[in-house]
């Protein structure tokens, strides 16, 4: 295309339209070290799988689309153990680390209450109940549940 040719853009005044060239920058950030096990032992576990939805979801690429989150997050001193981790589809690990969902020392989900739309429900297992690993001694640990509900889950 050409400049005579540029494509005009509804509603953005010509000047707006231009190109705009973004500068580089250069940035240091010092942030608790994530150990790259956690994550794959954490999907592991889990068999790919959202331990709140039961999705698994695999991309075009052969890859599962689940996240590993931690229960007690990094930046409170939570440790990269695969008893610390939960496999989460992206939306539901969004809400678990801002506390609008959370678990329960049975292993049932929460929800705070007045803090999501009722549609969410919908996305959960339909018991209400954590997926968890077939190992058991790979299940969330008691006192990071207990963690999360104290110092994160909005409830």
């Amino acid at each position: 295309m050409g400049d005579g040719d540029r494509l005009a853009i509804s509603g953005l005044s010509e000047q707006e339209q231009e190109t705009f060239d973004r500068p580089i920058v250069e940035r240091l950030v010092a942030r608790p070290f994530r150990e790259a096990a956690f994550a794959g032992a954490v999907k592991s576990a889990y068999a790919d799988t959202c331990a709140m939805t039961g999705l698994k979801i695999i991309n075009g690429g052969g890859r599962a689309e689940v996240q590993a989150a931690h229960i007690r997050p990094v930046a409170d001193r939570g440790p990269d153990s695969v008893r610390n981790g939960l496999a989460l589809s992206g939306t539901l690990h969004w809400m678990f680390d801002r506390g609008l969902v959370s678990i329960d020392d049975d292993y049932s989900l929460l929800i705070a209450r007045d803090r999501v739309p009722d549609t969410v429900g919908r996305l959960l297992n339909a018991d209400r109940r954590l997926l968890r690993p077939r190992r058991a001694e790979m299940s969330p640990h008691p006192l990071f549940l207990r963690y999360h509900r104290m110092q994160v889950f909005k409830g």
